[in-house]
Parts: structure tokens; sequence; C-alpha cells
């Protein structure tokens, strides 16, 4: 019997998602959140971390009390002795001396952060000594940018090489589409929610377009398998055959960013949420929503481009319109279909037999020389009998 869950229906093309058809929404769909992300960059902008933006940071005791509480006093520190600077972020960090509080704010001269690591240590009640105080240049910050975006660009082109390669120039466009696209919705997320970009979070940037390429080739080899030698039969359109690749792709992509998912969650809920790691948050998070928009990016987006692209190319093009032709035919009642119902003889008014129809095709036509088998040893069309032009019962004296 065979299986009817979701998975295997979509892999026997029963299920009949029609993503690919529907192209034009996904496009439409993706145009708007590109055009929402841009608006967001250039309104909003990004919440650079003190790596990038510049500023101090102050590590004092987690024994001074409750995250909040630590986050409150040093909020009243700033305003007395900051000249108006504010917490950016605060965060739990361990250390082989113990766990810390680290509290992030802008940028403080020399003697304002001297100032306000004398008044937090007051408002403490603890020894300047234990309170630890760092300055970071916005010097740093761009060098890591500018050997992230190194990074990025050799990245792509070893990416562009491998998949013209592996596969072609439109399956390599088509990825690198979609990877951009991953890159795009995920920046534009974190511009939205306000999410603090640090380095840890320009690594998880880098670490999700592997991923994001690994589902993509998934799919693009699934499509090339069912698209070989497509031109030879008149049954299905590029796009058609790149669907059922993509139905067929669908389940086994779906587990593996949900099993990719599951350990970054807890990476994220778990060491971030319970127990205050802030180092692991910056990286969960980006990881998290980066590779849930890959998974999307490479469903909604890679293929339909694909098939975009493929379309062009005019072999495709008119073996679409031969397929297309063909169905028109068929529906008018031109042609008959290939595995169509057998002839019915009118006069009988049912269904020619084939057995009977075979025997009734090899009867011999009136007036025709009976088909029967040469005799053994004749030649040239002469009895058997050999002599010449004596009878056959003749004997040879």
């Amino acid at each position: 019997m065979a299986k009817t869950g979701l998975a295997s229906r979509l892999y026997r093309g029963e299920a009949d998602l029609n993503i690919v058809g529907r192209r034009k929404l996904w496009f439409g769909v993706a145009a708007a959140l590109v055009l929402v992300a841009v608006l967001s960059f250039a309104v909003r902008g990004f919440s650079l971390g003190i790596e990038f933006a510049g500023g101090n940071s102050f590590q004092v005791p987690a024994t001074v009390g409750t995250l909040d509480d630590a986050e409150a006093k040093v909020n009243d520190a700033l305003r007395t002795e900051g000249g108006g600077a504010e917490v950016v972020t605060a965060q739990k960090v361990g250390s082989t001396s113990g766990e810390h509080y680290e509290m992030r704010t802008g940028q403080l001269s020399s003697e304002q952060a001297s100032a306000v690591k004398g008044e937090i240590a007051e408002r403490f009640g603890i020894e300047v000594g234990q309170i630890s105080e760092n300055r970071v240049s916005e010097a740093w910050g761009s060098q890591v940018t500018e050997r992230a975006l190194l990074g990025l660009i050799i990245f792509i082109a070893v990416v562009a090489i491998y998949l013209v390669l592996r596969f072609e120039w439109r399956m390599a466009a088509a990825a690198i589409a979609s990877l951009f696209m991953n890159l795009i919705l995920t920046a534009g997320i974190y511009s939205l929610v306000g999410f603090e970009v640090t380095p840890s979070t320009i690594i998880g940037f880098l670490t999700i377009l592997g991923f994001a390429l690994y589902d993509v080739v998934v799919v693009f080899d699934k499509v090339q398998e069912n698209t070989r030698g497509i031109t030879a039969n008149n049954s299905q359109t590029y796009g058609e055959a790149s669907n059922l690749a993509l139905n067929q792709s669908l389940m086994r992509s779906l587990n593996t960013s949900v099993v990719a998912l599951l350990p970054v969650g807890g990476l994220l809920f778990i060491g971030a949420g319970l127990l205050g790691a802030g180092t692991l948050k910056d990286l969960g998070l980006v990881l998290f929503v980066g590779m849930a928009v890959a998974f999307l990016t490479s469903i909604l987006l890679a293929t339909p481009l694909l098939v975009l692209l493929k379309n062009q190319d005019p072999r495709i093009n008119a073996h679409n319109k031969r397929v297309l032709g063909r169905r028109g035919a068929i529906a008018r009642g031109e042609i008959t279909p290939k595995g169509a119902p057998r002839p019915v003889d009118e006069a009988a008014d049912e269904a020619v037999d084939p057995e009977t129809a075979a025997l009734a095709g090899s009867a011999p036509k009136v007036g025709a020389r009976p088909a029967g088998k040469r005799p053994t040893g004749a030649r040239g069309g002469r009895p058997s009998g050999g002599g010449g032009n004596r009878p056959g019962g003749a004997k040879r004296r």
C-alpha cells in the first residue's frame, strides 16, 4: 500500500504545491521586503556595539545584586559624571575571577571614565579596584568591517565558480541572488528590531551564507535530475519539472532547517536567556534569524528565479511552447494522447479486444498466396526434389 503522508505525497508530486507557478507573488513579496529593509537602513540604521561605534565598558562583580539593579545604579552614575551618557547594553559574563555584570556605554573621555568609575564604586559600596573599565575605539570596528566585506567577496567568488562548474551560470546567478536576499532580509530584521551588531554578529552573517548555499544546492541538484533531457519529451515544461523537484526536496529542506535551528535555539534561549551569556546571544540570534530566512529564500526565491532565467533560453522556450501547444491540441481533440482509452467499434458498440484485433489483422487478404513454410532444401523457388524440370516424383536413372 502506498504511503499517504505529506512527505511521501510531496516526493511523488501528488501534493502539487504550485510554488514556481506563483513566482510573481514571491517576487512581489521579496521586492516589498527589500524596500522595507532599505528604508530601515536609511531611517533607523543599526544599533552598533561599542566595537563599531566606540565606547566604554564597566565590569562590576555580580555579587552587588541583580542585573537590573546594577544597570540602574550605573545609569545614575553616568547621569552624574558621564555627561548624559547611558548604558547601551547590560549582560552577565563569566571569567576566571567569577561572574561580572558588563555595562557598555557611549564614548567617555578619560576624565569622565575615571569619575564614573568612582561614582559606581561609591553607589555599590565596593572598592574602585573591583571595577574594571575598558575603552574601545571605533577604528577597531572599521577594521573588522573591512575584513568581513573582503571575506564576503571571496566567498561569493568561490561559490560562483563552484556553481558554474557544478551546474551552470543560470543556477549560479539564482543561488547568489538568493544569498544576497538572505543577507538583506536578515540585516533588515536587525535594523527594524534594533538588535545590536557586534563582531559575533558579523561572524554569524558569514556562517549563515554557508547554510543558505547548502539548502539551495540540495534543491538545484534535484532540479537538474528532473530536467535532464527534458526537451526529448513533450510531457512537462521546465517550470513544471522544477516545481516537482521543489516539492520532492521540500521535506528534506524543512527537516534540515528544523534540525539546524533546534541547537541554535537552545544556544540562544538557554545560553543567553537563562544563563545570561551575552556573547552567545549575539551569535545565536543572527544564526537563528539567518537560518530561518535562508530556508524561505531557498524555497520561494532561488528556484522560481532559476525558472525565470531558464525560460529565456531559446531551446527551453521552444520546448515549453511545444508542450503547451500539444496540450492545446489534445484539449481540442486534434490528437490523441498516449495512454488514451482503446478505440470503440461503433457497429458493435463495444470496445475492440486487442487479441481479436491482432488475429483479424493476421488473416490473409483475398487472392493472396498462402504464406506456407518453404520446404527444407528448396532453392530459388524450385521443388525440393531437384532434377530440373522433372516431376517431383521422377527417379533419376
